[in-house]
């Protein structure tokens, strides 16, 4: 646990990432990134700038004798999410990350280890830096807010880049080239309501669930595990018609981009049907324990006795809360029908939270079709629409329609066939990648997304594997050195 990670080899890629940790930079928090990254390039003496968004794009010209090849962008972005368990303190704002050896992987302790885009921050870096590495015209594109909405990428204009090909560096599988992937779009639903005083002759207690594996919204929505907020309201919405359960507050999730592992709520129960409570409590929990038990086998769902609040949601505003909540689609809704194992479609219900007299739930839509994208949008709409809420969407952004004749795959299917004496796998991924919205103002850019192999990016999890960053970084040189010519 004590082996340090900046002496891991490839030595420059693993130092330049130490250094990542050291900063905070949650999404929408970059200040101090943008600043060491700006500074950096400065210090080598590159062109190097920031825009508006706080995009840094920093230009090194190509080597003796590789002037006549196309210009690549390198490009990868800032933000990590910040997500820590419950038992972990830490302020992502100011802590840095404690990263650390365990076994062929690099971990955090407790929190997400931002490795998710760390190692490609790391790598253009690298590149930057080397007065060895044979290339053309390298620009290296560091977007900000990725994680949170893509806004640094769609704050891109026209002609800011001067590149042919794009490598995205944002991908978590070595030895695959995703050449598409899906798009998505934000539901922001909320409800108003209002509260009645808490009745005689009941008994407050609070509902929890914790110890789910959360995860990746787009990479791990078709893994089939728990999403705290679903599961929560599921034993909320049979409890209520069963017992006579009331709803005070609740809050679960807090990223819309990461599958919600824990979630809470104060509820109140008729004093009368206190055990008949916990023998529904106690079946309803069973139940979930018995479906996910592959999926997730630290799931915890307790209640306990707590502090009597000091209100209550009214019966009419809990009924349609609970149903429509617990009747939101969650997890994956289609398969790709074009690529077996791939996710065509899916929401994740990320966000459910009362602030004062409101009830906020924000949700993450994913698809490959964008048909498909905005048909799952109408069906959310009327659904909390016929339950009185307000319903908006945000942050549309577009797929990445696969190039089946890219010249930039070619090349690289070559190169890693030669180093490994086999082929690449070329995949399409549900997550959602810059690539779209920078093909957009960048029409033309041929492009292809890879990266080391990372596991369970957006939860304290999160891994990178060791011998996977040193393959990514062999093959991102040979790939610079191999670009076409003009």
């Amino acid at each position: 646990m004590n082996k340090a990670i900046e002496l891991l080899s490839p030595v420059g890629i693993w130092k330049n990432f130490k250094e990542l940790t050291l900063i905070p930079r949650p999404s929408k928090k970059e200040l101090k990134i943008i600043q060491f990254i700006r500074e950096f390039g400065k210090n080598l003496g590159l062109e190097t700038h920031v825009d508006p968004a706080g995009n840094v794009t920093i230009r090194k010209p190509a080597t003796r004798g590789m002037e006549n090849r196309k210009g690549v962008i390198l490009q990868a972005h800032l933000d990590m999410v910040p997500q820590k368990n419950s038992d972990k303190k830490h302020d992502f704002e100011k802590d840095p990350i404690e990263a650390y050896t365990d076994g062929d992987w690099v971990r955090a302790n407790g929190t997400t280890l931002g490795a998710d885009n760390g190692i490609g921050v790391a790598a253009m870096m690298s590149i930057l830096e080397s007065k060895s590495l044979a290339h053309g015209p390298v620009e290296a594109l560091f977007t900000v807010d990725e994680e949170t909405g893509m806004t640094g990428a769609f704050a891109l204009q026209p002609g800011q880049l001067k590149g042919d090909i794009l490598l995205n560096l944002d991908s978590e599988d070595e030895g695959e080239l995703y050449v598409g992937c899906a798009g998505g779009m934000d539901a922001n639903i909320s409800f108003r309501y209002k509260t009645d005083k808490i009745p005689a002759n009941y008994v407050p207690y609070l509902v929890r669930i914790s110890g789910l594996r959360g995860g990746h919204s787009g990479l791990e929505i078709h893994l089939g595990r728990g999403n705290s907020n679903h599961l929560l309201f599921r034993i909320l919405y049979k409890s209520a018609s069963a017992v006579g359960l009331r709803l005070c507050e609740t809050e679960g999730g807090n990223m819309r981009n990461a599958i919600p592992r824990e979630a809470h709520a104060t509820v109140i129960v008729p004093a009368d049907n206190e055990k008949k409570f916990f023998s529904l409590f106690r079946g309803i929990v069973q139940d979930i324990k018995k479906e996910l038990a592959a999926a997730e086998p630290d799931l915890v769902i307790e209640c306990k006795k707590t502090v009597m609040p000091s209100r209550v949601m009214t019966p009419a505003f809990q009924k349609k809360l609970l149903a429509s909540v617990y009747s939101c689609p969650s997890g994956a809704i289609r398969m790709s029908d074009g690529i077996p194992g791939l996710v065509e479609t899916s929401n994740n219900l990320a966000i459910v939270r009362t602030e004062g007299n409101l009830v906020r739930i924000n949700c993450l839509l994913r698809s490959s079709v964008e048909s498909a994208k905005e048909n799952l949008a109408d069906s959310m709409k009327a659904l909390f629409e016929m339950a009185g809420a307000q319903i908006g969407f945000s942050g549309s952004y577009p797929g990445w329609k696969p190039n089946i004749d890219s010249p930039i795959m070619k090349t690289m299917k070559q190169v890693y066939k030669k180093m490994h004496n086999r082929e690449p796998e070329i995949k399409a991924v549900h997550a959602g990648l810059e690539c779209g919205i920078i093909g957009g103002v960048c029409p033309g850019l041929d492009m292809i997304s890879f990266g080391p192999t990372i596991r369970h990016p957006h939860s304290p999890d999160e891994k990178v594997h060791i011998e996977s960053v040193g393959k990514f970084w062999d093959f991102l040189c040979e790939t610079l050195r191999n670009i076409p010519e003009k």
